[in-house]
């Protein structure tokens, strides 16, 4: 809980007692490697945040093809976050890529409080305003960087969770082919 109680203060706007008022809300959850947090076709009607493991983000094309387009690590937030805000099925599904322990809150429980209290209307305004800056984050990586550049940062970032990352989903993420990160990898040790 001390996470998430940091992750909480460092978003700002919440006092003392309105982190305890979530922290009332709050039950522990875990996945086994595998597992989902949520699948295409259901609504998401709750948030994680991710306390121990690794998650990826995927949609299925038409072609049945498995695109990755996010990795989610420990003291990130998770949920399918359209759907969330929008109450409509998700297209995307939050499947655990190694055992995850997560504090899982329903967005029932954080209306009630938003109802209640403007201070978690500006926690909700500033976590929008994150997911919006990240979406365009990825954006702007996938259109200005190279392959080789989005690999290397995610080996800044998270170097202990890419080797756990199986091959065929880090390049889907990375927007390559698997043969092709297998150069980049190959070029890294060289």
């Amino acid at each position: 809980m001390k996470a998430f109680r940091q992750y909480l203060e460092m978003v700002g706007h919440l006092n003392d007692e309105d982190i305890r008022s979530l922290l009332a809300f709050v039950r522990s959850r875990k996945l086994k490697k595998g597992d989902y947090f949520i699948r295409e076709g259901q609504v998401s009607s709750e948030v994680g945040f991710l306390v121990s493991g690794l998650i990826r983000s995927y949609y299925t094309t038409n072609s049945e093809e498995e695109i990755t387009y996010c990795f989610r690590f420990p003291n990130d937030m998770i949920a399918a976050y359209s759907s969330f805000i929008t109450g409509n099925k998700t297209e995307e599904n939050l499947q655990a890529m190694a055992d995850v322990e997560l504090l899982v809150f329903s967005k029932q429980d954080l209306n009630n409080l938003a109802n209640d209290n403007l201070n978690w209307v500006k926690f909700l305004k500033k976590m929008a305003e994150l997911q919006y800056i990240e979406l365009e984050n990825r954006i702007f990586q996938l259109q200005k960087t190279t392959a080789l550049q989005r690999y290397e940062n995610l080996l800044l970032n998270h170097p202990e969770y890419v080797q756990k990352i199986p091959l065929q989903y880090l390049a889907s993420y990375l927007g390559i082919t698997q043969r092709h990160l297998s150069r980049i990898r190959k070029e890294l040790v060289l």
